[in-house]
């Protein structure tokens, strides 16, 4: 009887909203994308990444490609990539990750990566060869670089801006308050200095991101929408978190639809560009919309 109770809570405690729901994605662009990456192996964040709006954001010739391996240096509560000792950086990756993006035809390629805080340059030169190398082979395809901290030293944060992608992004991912138990290595300052330092050193456009249903109140997210806007960031997407496994952070709420309007309303008030504010948006979700 005891199982079973605890059976219906742990049912309880993670039934997800309907507004939640994903649609499979179909439609034939997306079939032969899925095709492509498939036959050719190649790493997209989209495939490894579950992602929720994978079918619309392949439909519109937008896909994210992961860079320094899968294995991160940090291990932030609300991430499902797996934290330790991190490979060998794999030189050719840069060569790579072009071809596929050239494979793929894709117009927009959003590129990330795990922390590298084992490698002296945390894995910058590395990113800037790979942004190179993307615009060499693919002269059309704009990008989006969302980047980790680097620590906030500028020196590794000069070599991408200096690669000059169309938009730099860096998440500062929740609310000041809530920054120690979800990002247990990150600081929400410094996050906040690496974008206010971006802009300053000649980044054209500048992203960030924040999960909810963490525990954070309405105001403390309006806190964090103004604390971006004062760091110029031009485009802010929030969307809602949910809980890679059983090992992650719980989910604290579900935020409505809703509410999710009204955080895109107050930061259009605030003069952000985009705001991407619902509850399936991810980091690269309208991606190819940000560069305008």
């Amino acid at each position: 009887m005891e199982s079973s109770v605890s059976q219906q809570t742990e049912e309880k405690r993670v039934s997800k909203p309907k507004w939640i729901r994903v649609t499979l994605p179909t439609g034939q662009k997306y079939k032969q994308l899925r095709s492509l990456v498939d036959t050719y192996n190649l790493n997209t964040i989209c495939t490894s990444g579950s992602c929720p709006n994978m079918g619309e954001c392949w439909g519109e010739g937008t896909a994210t490609f992961m860079i320094l391996g899968n294995i991160c240096t940090r291990s932030c509560g609300f991430c499902g990539v797996q934290t330790g000792r991190p490979e060998q950086v794999d030189y050719a990756e840069p060569e790579k990750v072009a071809r596929s993006i050239k494979v793929m035809g894709i117009k927009h390629a959003v590129l990330t990566s795990v922390d590298r805080d084992d490698l002296k340059d945390m894995g910058s030169i590395l990113w800037a060869e790979t942004i190179r190398a993307v615009r060499r082979m693919n002269p059309n395809t704009t990008m989006e670089t969302l980047i980790p901290d680097f620590q906030g030293i500028t020196e590794h944060l000069d070599r991408i801006v200096e690669a000059a992608p169309e938009v730099i992004s860096h998440n500062i991912e929740t609310v000041k308050r809530l920054t120690r138990s979800v990002r247990i290595q990150a600081k929400y300052e410094r996050s906040l200095e690496v974008l206010a330092y971006l802009k300053q050193a000649g980044a054209r456009r500048t992203k960030s991101g924040i999960m909810l249903g963490l525990g954070e109140t309405e105001e403390e997210v309006f806190e964090t929408l103004r604390d971006l806007r004062a760091v110029n960031v031009d485009v802010v997407t929030i969307g809602q978190y949910l809980q890679p496994s059983k090992k992650h952070l719980a989910v604290s709420s579900f935020i409505t639809p809703d509410q999710f309007k009204v955080y895109e309303e107050y930061g259009l008030s605030l003069g952000f560009r985009h705001v991407e504010s619902g509850p399936l948006v991810r980091s690269s979700y309208k991606a190819h919309k940000h560069i305008d």
